[in-house]
């Protein structure tokens, strides 16, 4: 299955550089998701050749303007596209106001439903449950409500050792107890054909964790461990870890001792200060707490595994 991230935007509060404000657009097998929707978000998404119109799901993270203003632009999008299938949108409390407001004095009427749902800012929960996958919500600490966002993709089927199907012929009921996880027992109650002897051990789940703007905050590694990839934002460098005190941002070097400690497979730093022309250094930093760190990059797909 598929499981995937492209980078719309990877900069902090003003697009500046070439470079525009938080987006990713997320592809898990048949299934996309927007995460977060910064100014100028659609037009990125037509720029990357992004078939915007399978999105179903949209997560907003908080209510600072570069996380959000590109979405009525692209619901406005969806509607002139004559839209007729669902769109749900996860968020703070106060987005579905903003967008009711807007929707009503453009006398908008939507053709399509438009369903949304409010996360907690202070609460893990499981927000969003589909046939292959499932998302969490985790409370970060920002100068507002703020939620991260945990994609993990859920193992449907077990894989069955090829040798042991050549060896007899396994009737076709046990075959899918056991791709389904369970040993198969005759009427007596017991197992004629086990897990542990014809399938493989069952795969680890994939996961991919998103937090857009949080300070420094080791409360979050229980929410995002063993992420296969972690985005964490990065607005600054040591050179301004003052700033980013203030501001409840984090420092690439920051971002490096986060995913360190959450044992993740691969970090991906963004949300970029405009101070940064040359992002050579944040990628330095953060490399020495973390040497598996990568640069966000506008337009590149990084893989989930």
């Amino acid at each position: 299955m598929e499981f995937e991230v492209t980078v719309l935007g990877c900069n902090s509060a003003i697009p500046a550089h070439g470079r525009n404000q938080t987006s990713q657009l997320l592809k898990i097998g048949n299934s996309y998701l927007l995460l977060d929707c910064g100014e100028g978000t659609q037009i990125q998404l037509r720029k990357f050749k992004l078939r915007f119109s399978k999105i179903d799901f949209i997560l907003i993270s908080h209510l600072h303007g570069d996380h959000y203003l590109g979405l009525m632009g692209l619901i406005s999008s969806f509607q002139l596209h004559k839209r007729t299938r669902l769109l749900t949108i996860f968020g703070p409390v106060g987005l579905d106001e903003i967008l009711t407001v807007q929707l009503k004095h453009s006398n908008t009427k939507l053709n399509f439903p438009l369903r949304f749902v409010v996360t907690d800012p202070e609460t893990p929960k499981l927000i969003l449950e589909e046939s292959n996958f499932k998302v969490f919500s985790f409370p970060l600490k920002h100068r507002i409500p703020c939620t991260g966002f945990r994609v993990e993709e859920k193992i449907r089927f077990r894989s069955l050792v090829k040798e042991k199907l050549q060896e007899k012929k396994i009737p076709v009921e046990a075959i899918n107890c056991l791709r389904n996880g369970k040993d198969y027992t005759g009427e007596n109650g017991n197992v004629v054909y086990s897990l542990r002897e014809y399938t493989h051990p069952p795969k680890t789940p994939r996961a991919y964790s998103y937090c857009s703007d949080t300070c420094f905050d080791p409360e979050i590694v229980p929410y995002i461990k063993h992420s296969n990839l972690l985005y964490h934002e990065a607005t600054f460098g040591n050179d301004y870890e003052d700033r980013a005190r203030e501001t409840f941002h984090s420092t690439a070097a920051q971002a490096g001792k986060i995913a360190k400690s959450a044992s993740v497979g691969r970090l991906l730093i963004g949300h970029y200060s405009t101070r940064y022309l040359d992002l050579s250094s944040l990628l330095q930093e953060a490399k020495e707490e973390f040497p598996k760190t990568y640069l966000s990059e506008e337009g590149i797909t990084y893989s989930i595994d």
